[in-house]
């Protein structure tokens, strides 16, 4: 696995977030004499530690395990956690369907969905990103110079749109949006820029008139006064999986370790729901973001629209399947997906039944 795995630190907020993990011990019936105590009334922790790695980048999507982790939920159950990263994203899956990698994130892209319809057996298993009506933290902007022209996503037509890339979620977003604009793409000017940071100069300067960009780059953008939110992603693509927590078939063998770390995560993105929903513990949550992301500014994570994080780790199937067919309608997909294999939502449930179900 050395060959893989590198010490995580800088990579960029958007590279695809992977977890990774070790074989660990099955719990014996009863708990070690220092780990006798339940958890909360729930799970009772494993008998012998186990250890399990996770590939962070600083994502804000990251968060059920930064705040799982500093917390002391993955203690809880005598598990450990460092954070570890992927030399490249492409090594990724093979390592994940060989069980050298126990937990990953992915996010929607063509390439993703072929390396499952060629072979490798990875389990899409929980939500890892999403927008929130009306504060979606991916979404279009628009330059300051047409915000007397562009009013409606009609308005859009003729106009140059930046997009970080096709046959991915920004081109399923992107494409989602024309639809529901009732324009074609013929209709306006598709523009190619993969840095969302490069999407900011040329926006301020005219070069590009909208652009779809990212959390806290649209509210640096809007600080820095180079463009404005324009509606929602929401309005358009409602239910849009953006990225899901990843399992092999192996980690899902292991039954006892793989219940107690689904039940630390939830634990971890229901803190983070209360934080930045419910304005409960917000202080103590946006100080583990600013230690584990790349965003380092406290008074920046009062102004972005945060991720959204499902409290209850529901992700949007049906979407994740149109997305695949949207990809395939491109001619970007080679060979065809088995969903009721490779996404199981049993672990969640499961975890849910230990810890209860989130109210909102």
């Amino acid at each position: 696995m050395g060959k893989w795995i590198k010490k995580a630190g800088w990579i960029s907020i958007l590279s695809v977030v992977l977890v990774i993990g070790a074989c660990s011990q099955k719990e014996a019936e009863k708990p070690a004499s220092n780990q006798e105590k339940p958890v909360s009334g729930d799970l009772t922790p494993l008998d012998k530690p186990a250890k399990i790695y996770i590939a962070e980048d600083g994502a804000a999507s990251g968060a059920g395990f930064y705040i799982a982790k500093e917390k002391g939920y993955f203690e809880d159950y005598n598990i450990s956690v460092e954070f570890a990263d992927f030399a490249n994203s492409d090594d990724m899956l093979p390592a994940l369907a060989a069980g050298e990698v126990d937990i990953a994130g992915g996010v929607s892209t063509a390439s993703f969905f072929n390396a499952i319809a060629q072979g490798i057996d990875v389990r899409i298993i929980a939500d890892k990103g999403h927008n929130m009506p009306g504060k979606s933290y991916f979404s279009f902007v628009i330059g300051n110079h047409m915000v007397d022209e562009i009013k409606e996503y009609s308005d859009f037509k003729g106009k140059k749109i930046a997009v970080s890339s096709r046959n991915s979620i920004d081109g399923y977003i992107y494409e989602e949006m024309l639809k529901h604009a009732g324009l074609t793409e013929e209709d306006v000017e598709y523009v190619h820029i993969a840095d969302f940071g490069a999407m900011l100069g040329a926006i301020d300067s005219g070069t590009i008139d909208a652009a779809l960009n990212i959390e806290p780059l649209i509210a640096q953008g809007i600080h820095q006064g180079f463009h404005v939110r324009f509606g929602d992603a929401t309005d358009y693509a409602p239910e849009s999986q953006i990225a899901m927590v990843l399992a092999s078939p192996k980690f899902m063998a292991n039954e006892e370790l793989s219940l107690r770390f689904m039940a630390a995560y939830l634990k971890g993105v229901r803190d983070y729901n209360d934080a930045f929903f419910k304005d409960q513990g917000k202080d103590e949550v946006i100080d583990i973001m600013v230690k584990h992301t790349a965003l380092k500014d406290p008074e920046l994570w009062e102004r972005v629209f945060v991720t959204g994080l499902d409290p209850n780790g529901k992700m949007f199937i049906e979407d994740i399947k149109k997305q695949y067919e949207t990809y395939k309608a491109n001619g970007a997909i080679r060979g065809e997906i088995d969903f009721d294999k490779s996404v199981d939502p049993s672990l969640v449930e499961r975890a849910i039944k230990e810890i209860g179900l989130y109210e909102e």
